[in-house]
C-alpha cells in the first residue's frame, strides 16, 4: 500500500512506521512480543521516497492474514484509523491474486456494455435524464428524444430517488416503456439505467423491481451506500451490470486513480463514472488517464471495467476526449445538451455524430 505523507521529510519514516502499527496492531512496537503477530499481522515499511513537492510516499506491506477477503476488513487495514490523519492520503495498493479473486471484480465488465448497446468499434455515448423536479412522463419524453438522436445509454441523474413527484417505480416503468417504443420506431434499443438509492433494504427492493421490469443495467453511488454493501450488491444480488457514480467520492482521502480506478473495479463495478479533466472539478489530466488505465488494464483474473468520463465533456471537445480516452470508454455528456431551449434533439444528434466521426 502506498501513502502520500504531507509531513516534514525528516519525520516521514517515523510517520510511516506509525501507520504500519496503527493499521494492524494499534499498539506501540515494544508491545508486539508474540512471534505470530510479528510475522503474520504486523505491517512493515518497505520504503519512503521523498517527492519534489516536499511530501513523501511511504510503501507499507500488510500480511494477507491481517487483510482477509472481507471488503470492510480490507478497507480498515488499508486506510481505517489512518484516514483520521489529515496529512495522509492513500494513493495506491497492490494485492495478491488470491485476494483479488476473493473480491470478485466485475461480474460482467466492459464487453457487456458493447453487447447490450450493439456498439463494437467506437466509444459509447451516454447522457442522463435530468434535472431533478421532472415527472416520470417528462423524463420519459426526454429519453425518447435521446433515443431518437442515437445515444447509446441514458441513465437516471444521480439525484433521482423515490420522490413524491417522481416515484421510483413509476419512473422505471415509464422510462423502460419509452425505450421500447423508441426501439420499435428506430430499430435501435437505447440502454436505460435507473438509479438505485436508499438503505440496503430499499436498494435491494429497487434492484429486484428494476430487473423484473426488464432493466438491463442499474446505477448506484458506492460511497453513499457503503463499499462493503456495494460489493455484496455486485457479487450476490445484481443480475445486470452495475454502473458506479462518484458522488461522495471526494469525502475520503483516497487518490482518485485508486478509488475510481482500482477499488470500485475490485469490488464489482462494471462501469465507473469519474470526473474528467475538462470539468468543473479540476481533476488533473494525468489522474484521469490513470483512472481509465486502471479500469482497463490486466489485473489478475478481474474483468476490465468501462471508464465513463463526465463532468465537462462538450460536443465541441468530443474529438479530444476520444483521442485521450480511446474507443473503450463511454463519454458522458450531461446538462450541456439542454442549454439551448428547443434544441435537445439537434444537440444530442451533434454529440452522437461527433463521436461517430472520431472513431479511431
Amino acid at each position: 500500500m502506498t501513502y502520500r505523507l504531507a509531513v516534514d521529510p525528516a519525520v516521514a519514516e517515523a510517520r510511516a512506521e506509525a501507520i504500519a502499527l496503527e493499521q494492524t496492531v494499534e499498539v506501540p512496537r515494544v508491545a508486539v512480543r508474540d512471534a505470530f503477530i510479528e510475522r503474520e499481522i504486523l505491517g512493515r515499511v518497505e520504503g519512503v521516497e521523498h517527492t519534489v513537492d516536499g511530501a513523501s510516499l511511504a510503501t507499507i506491506a500488510y500480511p494477507a492474514t491481517a487483510l482477509t477477503g472481507d471488503p470492510a476488513q480490507f478497507l480498515g487495514v488499508l486506510f481505517g484509523n489512518t484516514s483520521l490523519h489529515r496529512d495522509v492520503e492513500c494513493v495506491d495498493f497492490e494485492a495478491p491474486a488470491s485476494l483479488l479473486a476473493g473480491f470478485g471484480g466485475p461480474r460482467f465488465g466492459l464487453d457487456v456494455w458493447r453487447e447490450r448497446t450493439g456498439v463494437r468499434s467506437r466509444a459509447l455515448t451516454c447522457t442522463a435524464v435530468k434535472p431533478l423536479g421532472h415527472t416520470p412522463k417528462a423524463l420519459a419524453e426526454m429519453l425518447r428524444t435521446f433515443a431518437a438522436a442515437g445515444i447509446d445509454v441514458v441513465k437516471d441523474d444521480q439525484g433521482l430517488a423515490d420522490h413524491p413527484f417522481c416515484p421510483f417505480e413509476e419512473r422505471v416503468r415509464t422510462c423502460l416503456a419509452a425505450a421500447e417504443e423508441a426501439a420499435d420506431a428506430s430499430g435501435k434499443r437505447v440502454l436505460y439505467v435507473p438509479n438505485l438509492i436508499g438503505t440496503p433494504e430499499r436498494v435491494l427492493a429497487q434492484l429486484r423491481f428494476a430487473e423484473a421490469q426488464g432493466a438491463r443495467a442499474v446505477m448506484v453511488a458506492p460511497m453513499l451506500l457503503g463499499l462493503p454493501f456495494f460489493s455484496e450488491l455486485c457479487q450476490r444480488h445484481a443480475s445486470v451490470p452495475v454502473m458506479a457514480h462518484p458522488s461522495m467520492g471526494g469525502a475520503v482521502r483516497f487518490a482518485p486513480e485508486l478509488l475510481f480506478g482500482k477499488l470500485l473495479r475490485a469490488f464489482g463495478a462494471d462501469a465507473v463514472i469519474f470526473v474528467g479533466y475538462a470539468g468543473r472539478f479540476g481533476v488533473p489530466r494525468e489522474a484521469c488517464a490513470a483512472i481509465a488505465g486502471n479500469l482497463r488494464a490486466p489485473w489478475g483474473e478481474l474483468r476490465p471495467s468501462l471508464p465513463v468520463p463526465g463532468g465537462g465533456i462538450e460536443v465541441d471537445t468530443v474529438d479530444e476526449a476520444v483521442a485521450f480516452y480511446g474507443r473503450d470508454a463511454m463519454l458522458l455528456v450531461g446538462g450541456s445538451l439542454q442549454v439551448e431551449e428547443g434544441a435537445l434533439l439537434e444537440r444530442s444528434r451533434a454529440f452522437v455524430s461527433a463521436v461517430a466521426k472520431s472513431a479511431p
